[in-house]
């Protein structure tokens, strides 16, 4: 029978679903110290992180754990899987936009219509500046990471993988939207709600065991700055929040890593999101400011069991 559990961390839900019972506690003591390890290793937040004790020494060059020298290596091959459209290097410009403390201290405001701020000189991209080779991380004295979003995926891929490997059932881990799955599923597959808010549409799926899911949204995590209700999700080329085309936009794939950084891009490209998506072969649900759906890459329409086939640009499972 299976047995699911909740709370909260980086100020978003943690969920916990296996298909034994009472291997539950179990399972969240591995979930939590998979967590811990990530946000020990690459916070932007906390003062005692691997990323902000090395900050210092980091344009010279400074030997990383291997665990941050993963993460690092993850959201570089978003950046590369998206042409850019996800960025590490924005850390300075989500601190200028008052995003310089964790998530859950931030004062959110998701009532709020999330607006375009504009910036009228474009910025230089980051991410190709940036190296991580045999555990060394060079990163310019200019730039500050933030491995956020990426981070989350694979402390989620992570998760899950450890689960079934160590305690030999199926299992589903949800990190703020970000959702892996690892082991047998139960019988009929695992359940999943697509939906942001409770106004949105919804859409019920079975998701295949060992595939994942992402949503990416502009409607949560807001906040007010200068005047403007903000969101997290920042279009590199200017450093600022992204026009809010899409209200969510929702990646299923072979990994969470994978999905998030479409999903993530698809917010960030906007309008031009669904033709390249049809494109590459990305499976994606787009929700628009009013509420219309669009689907690309074999998205089923209703409610049928579908597996993620692998997208021809990326390379789908690498670094899963």
């Amino acid at each position: 029978m299976e047995s699911s559990k909740s709370w909260e961390v980086w100020g978003l839900e943690a969920t916990l679903t296996v298909t034994e019972a009472g291997l539950a506690s179990a399972a969240e003591g591995v979930v939590r110290d998979e967590i811990a390890s990530v946000d020990q290793a690459c916070s932007r937040f906390r003062p005692d992180s691997e990323l902000t004790s090395l900050q210092p020494g980091l344009a010279a060059g400074a030997r990383v754990s291997p665990l941050l020298a993963l993460l690092v290596a993850s959201a570089l091959d978003a950046a590369k899987w998206t042409g850019g459209d996800v960025d590490p290097t924005l850390g300075m410009d989500l601190a200028a936009l008052g995003y310089d403390r964790d998530l859950a201290q931030v004062r959110l405001h998701p009532d709020g219509a999330a607006v375009a701020v504009t910036r009228t000189q474009p910025r230089t991209p980051g991410w190709q500046r940036v190296s991580i080779d045999r555990q060394i991380l060079t990163v310019p004295e200019d730039l500050r990471l933030d491995l956020g979003a990426t981070a989350k995926a694979v402390a989620a891929d992570r998760a899950a993988a450890r689960v079934a490997a160590e305690l030999g059932c199926g299992v589903l881990v949800s990190l703020g939207g970000d959702i892996a799955t690892a082991g047998p599923s139960p019988e009929g597959g695992w359940q999943v709600l697509v939906q942001d808010l409770s106004q949105d549409p919804s859409q019920q799926l079975t998701l295949k065991a060992g595939n994942a899911m992402a949503t990416s949204s502009t409607q949560k995590r807001r906040w007010q700055h200068a005047g403007h209700t903000v969101h997290h999700i920042l279009d590199p080329r200017f450093g600022l929040p992204a026009e809010p085309v899409w209200r969510t936009v929702t990646v299923a794939a072979t990994s969470a890593l994978l999905a998030n950084a479409f999903s993530t891009a698809g917010i960030v490209r906007g309008f031009a999101a669904p033709e390249w998506f049809d494109r590459i072969g990305v499976v994606a649900r787009l929700v628009d400011a009013q509420g219309r759906i669009v689907t690309t890459g074999g998205w089923p329409k209703d409610q049928p069991s579908f597996q993620p086939a692998s997208m021809a640009a990326t390379g789908a499972g690498s670094n899963g």
